[in-house]
């Protein structure tokens, strides 16, 4: 399994936001979203137009079947409800073109992710990627690993710090000042 990297590079960021933007309003919000909550892409595929509309967000995380409470930062909120404004009850956030209102599936959110990078110079993509470029621009923030490691419902400060590349930029700039 080949693994993906965050995206590091706030530019980058910037330019995956402005490219998607341009391509349609559900692919932008789904990197958006993803890159602003930190769910993984099996959660943020379920997600419904109800299940975003109040300041608080419960789901029951798919991978663990754990119950999972999250907000959406002040900066997104506003781009949510406007999105949702549009959408039917009981309608998915991330809505497949095929069929009357199932979500895109994981594969269809690859290719997505995939083709924009392409057109933004960005290697080591994947769905995770979402997940993992929120996890490190919140730690460079905040710098409260145990917040992060509670948010992901890691076992371990290590597995997190490793998860969202931050050994990896260490190691990086240790042997670059070597």
């Amino acid at each position: 399994m080949k693994v993906v990297q965050p995206i590091r590079d706030p530019k980058k960021v910037n330019a995956m936001l402005q490219y998607l933007k341009s391509i349609n309003e559900r692919d932008y919000m789904l990197f958006y979203i993803g890159i602003s909550a930190g769910l993984r892409i099996s959660d943020m595929l379920q997600l419904r137009k109800e299940d975003v509309q109040y300041a608080h967000i419960d789901i029951v995380e798919k991978k663990t079947n754990k119950p999972k409470r999250f907000t959406f930062p002040p900066y997104i909120r506003k781009d949510v409800q406007r999105y949702i404004q549009g959408l039917s009850e009981g309608e998915y956030l991330f809505k497949s073109r095929q069929g009357d209102n199932r979500p895109i599936d994981r594969s269809t959110a690859y290719r997505i992710l995939r083709k924009a990078a392409e057109e933004c110079g960005i290697r080591e993509i994947g769905t995770h990627t979402l997940r993992k470029t929120f996890g490190y621009h919140f730690y460079l923030k905040s710098k409260d690993i145990v917040a992060l490691q509670a948010l992901f419902n890691h076992s371990s400060p290590e597995t997190t710090l490793r998860y969202v590349g931050i050994n990896q930029d260490v190691l990086d700039k240790a042997i670059d000042n070597f």
